[in-house]
């Protein structure tokens, strides 16, 4: 297929002024390669915190990088998509042109179940922030029949993806008290409902201002993360009288020391953030003498994706929307998403 298409190329690490709108050449698809068509895309922090470097690197936190090192520029940001397959490569079954699917935007170590993500479109791959993105067949999947709209869709990947991830490693099930941190965030909200889905009850996190937003995504205790660490855990010590069972931490930073004596022996903090910092000073002791698991957890397996799948063409979850964009506002978009107002997940159609 031959042709142009119009693309968000980040030109190296900084400020917004690094993305530039370019018209692109359509790629081909190669071998085990199928052409996306994209229909909606969605933002989340992994392409903000890519753009400006925040990853850091081994031994060197304050160094500029992407999500697994050094970026390849210029690069195509943008990890969630939904969209209409419009070619296949040799090896991949034709019937595949022209379903509508959804992007798994992670790069795998290996081709099992549980492999473990070592990439992100957007990052160590062209991503989705244009009218078309190039990805591995086995990495599409037919959501024809999903009640869910094809923005609801875009949604779901990185977000959604990632918090599935968060509670399969941490293995939380019915019944349990789950602590959600930064529980407005796109991750944090993801958390809340998916969570509350599994029969989990959910205690949160979040700013006053959008509590109400958190409550209606299934969370059973909304405490104020404005006042502070002493004061948040005291609140969640109220909230959870007999403790927590997991803490699914977005956020990182002092609230981790702070809140570790709350959880249960044998309990499990997973985080995959660090919004609110990502150096923090912590008891050794909290951990070993109370048989607390640590876990980091980055994105999903295909199996968790699997999962997030299912609950996608059944419906059983449904992002919320706070604002959409077309393609070609990315900038406006942005601009948007970083104030941090909004509660659920901004969207752009091309």
């Amino acid at each position: 297929m031959a042709g142009t298409t119009q693309a968000w190329t980040l030109t190296g690490h900084g400020g917004p002024e690094m993305l530039q709108r370019r018209e692109v050449p359509i790629p081909e698809p190669g071998p085990g390669e199928v052409l996306v068509r994209v229909t909606a895309a969605a933002l989340n922090n992994t392409d903000v915190w890519t753009r400006t470097g925040a990853y850091g690197l081994p031994g060197a936190p304050d160094a500029r990088a992407g999500w697994r090192g050094p970026i390849a520029f210029p690069r195509i940001q943008g990890g969630d998509a939904a969209g209409v397959v419009e070619q296949v490569g040799s090896g991949v079954d034709s019937g595949l042109a022209g379903r509508r699917v959804l992007v798994d935007p992670a790069l795998y170590d290996g081709d099992g179940t549980d492999a473990t993500p070592v990439g992100l479109l957007g990052s160590e791959a062209d991503g989705t922030f244009s009218g078309h993105v190039l990805v591995d067949a086995r990495r599409v999947q037919d959501v024809g029949g999903a009640p869910l709209t094809d923005g609801e869709l875009a949604a779901l990947p990185v977000a959604y993806g990632t918090a599935m991830g968060m509670l399969e490693r941490a293995a939380i099930g019915p019944g349990e008290t789950v602590l959600v941190t930064g529980a407005s965030g796109g991750v944090g909200l993801a958390l809340v409902q998916l969570a509350a889905a599994r029969g989990a009850h959910v205690v949160t996190v979040t700013s006053a201002a959008k509590a109400g937003a958190v409550r209606d995504a299934g969370a059973e205790h909304v405490v104020d993360r404005g006042d502070g660490p002493r004061a948040v855990t005291t609140a969640v010590a109220a909230a959870a009288p007999y403790g927590i069972d997991a803490v699914a931490d977005v956020a990182g930073g002092d609230l981790l020391p702070a809140l570790l004596p709350s959880i249960r022996d044998g309990g499990r903090w997973v985080i995959a953030g660090a919004v609110a910092g990502p150096v923090v000073a912590l008891d050794l002791r909290r951990l070993y003498l109370h048989n607390v698991s640590l876990i980091g957890s980055s994105m999903h397996t295909p199996a968790h994706f699997d999962r997030l799948l299912a609950d996608a063409r059944s419906g059983a979850v449904r992002p919320r929307i706070a604002a959409r964009y077309p393609l070609a506002e990315l900038d406006a978009a942005q601009a948007e998403f970083l104030r941090g107002e909004h509660v659920g997940k901004i969207v752009l159609e091309p």
